[in-house]
């Protein structure tokens, strides 16, 4: 696992908030005092500067950790807490591993704030998802495509984060499993289709890290149920 100075190090549960999706002030604060160790910003389409900034600046209204999901140029903005960079692993298209990246890096980065900024490896398998359509994600991985891609990201490039996105399905908790146990470094950020308290715990059992997001959005209730099913995982394996 990562070591513990690294700003997400000790997160379990955390909200991604999309900047292109209205949220009001009710449930921002909701969400905010809800007991999250993060909120993530970031989104597959409809991203940029305008918009990030907006969400920023309501969420700094409250103490909570703030980082921003670095998605294209247009939504860098200063004043996150951290950033991350994604790099999708099961894609056919360099275009998202390293095309945008290096236009990105060419333009700005004297001035990256590089102590303060991850990359994640991502792999995406839910082929319905838009993320999977967007960067043409081979989906139809089988365990051990799945466990090369994680032994490309944990043993060769070393990457500090292997994220595991379902978005909008609930994934296969065996195969998460099994990832986890590859792991030798990276930490297991899970997210997708966590829609319930039950599935949070499923999910907290196995992957360090929770993300919690399109809930959100069709159910604040059920979304902030998931913050203390994560944390009472947390507590339980801390005492084991």
């Amino acid at each position: 696992m990562q070591q513990q100075s690294a700003i997400y190090g000790q997160w379990r549960h955390v909200f991604k908030l999309d900047p292109d999706r209205e949220i009001s002030d009710e449930a921002l604060d909701a969400i905010c005092m809800s007991g999250t160790d993060a909120i993530i910003v970031g989104g597959s389409s409809g991203v940029h500067y305008d918009n990030t900034v907006d969400l920023m600046s309501r969420i700094r209204r409250y103490e909570v950790t703030c980082a921003l999901e670095v998605s294209n140029e247009e939504s860098a903005v200063p004043g996150f807490d951290h950033y991350f960079i994604p790099l999708v692993l099961n894609t056919g298209d360099a275009e998202w591993i390293a095309g945008r990246q290096i236009r990105a890096l060419r333009k700005f980065g004297a001035f990256i704030p590089w102590e303060h900024t991850s990359a994640e490896g991502y792999l995406i398998l839910n082929p319905d998802s838009v993320v999977a359509r967007l960067t043409g994600a081979q989906t139809d991985l089988d365990a051990d495509g799945v466990g090369a891609h994680v032994y490309m990201a944990d043993r060769l490039m070393r990457l500090p984060i292997v994220y595991l996105e379902y978005s909008g399905k609930f994934g296969d908790m065996e195969l998460i499993k099994r990832v986890g146990r590859m792991l030798t470094s990276a930490q297991l950020f899970y997210g997708g289709g966590i829609d319930t308290a039950d599935k949070a715990r499923q999910a907290a059992r196995i992957a360090h890290t929770v993300i919690v997001g399109n809930i959100i959005y069709d159910s604040l209730e059920a979304a902030l149920t998931t913050v203390q099913a994560v944390h009472d995982i947390a507590i339980g394996q801390f005492h084991e």
